[in-house]
């Protein structure tokens, strides 16, 4: 049971709650998964797959404890997890689930020691920007929005309207405005369910909702 459990999970392929990694060799590069994970929906990481699907099976039990150090370590707040072990053929695989967080975000410790926001987008790990973290903070706080429907945020309907997207430098640059006008801007926007952020590999931009009209926006903000 475990073997085809195994096998059904690998062929479903590398997703946003789904990663496979060949080994542990450093408990920092462990850490971005974990916290990308926890700050996204939750997933789950294999040890011992292979990108392209292989089983290579565990290279050392030392592995386990990296994984460990770098939940606890390097992860703040901490990470928690489960693993259950496969073995395959007489390889080990660990099974680590990590469940959506309650308590982020979570940053992690990169290579220089700084402290970092990822998120999991598709297959990739991405820096979670400022926006999204304005987004996430007004969220916990439970506060309603208060915005103007003003000239401003009329450009900026209008620019997706015809233009599909925009990143917050070009909306700064059309509207005349500073980057922390544009980013509050751009938050509310996203909490009134108008727009959502999209993060891709090269960057990061911002798009209408599906079928948001003119009305929707002005019936928005007159409840406001």
């Amino acid at each position: 049971m475990s073997k085809n459990y195994l096998i059904k999970l690998i062929e479903k392929g590398e997703s946003q709650i789904l990663d496979f990694k060949f080994e542990i060799s450093d408990s920092k590069k462990i850490a971005k998964s974990l916290a990308a994970f926890a700050n996204t929906d939750g997933g789950k990481l294999l040890i011992g797959v292979k990108d392209n699907g292989v089983i290579a099976g565990i290279r050392s039990e030392e592995e386990f404890y990296m994984l460990d150090a770098a939940a606890k370590l390097y992860c703040k707040p901490e990470i928690y997890f489960t693993i259950q072990n496969h073995n395959i053929n007489g390889k080990t695989v660990l099974e680590v689930t990590i469940p959506k967080s309650l308590k982020g975000p979570h940053y992690c410790k990169n290579e220089d020691s700084k402290w970092l926001i990822y998120i999991r987008k598709n297959d990739k790990n991405l820096l979670a920007n400022s926006v999204l973290l304005k987004v996430w903070k007004k969220e916990k706080l439970g506060k309603g929005v208060y915005l103007k429907y003003t000239a401003k945020e009329k450009m900026l309907f209008d620019y997706l309207l015809k233009n599909k997207t925009i990143t917050l430098s070009q909306y700064s640059k059309i509207a005349l405005i500073s980057r922390k006008i544009a980013e509050n801007i751009l938050v509310n926007f996203i909490l009134l369910k108008l727009i959502e952020i999209v993060f891709t590999e090269k960057q990061v931009y911002y798009q209408l909702l599906p079928d948001i009209t003119l009305d929707d926006v002005k019936n928005k903000f007159s409840n406001k």
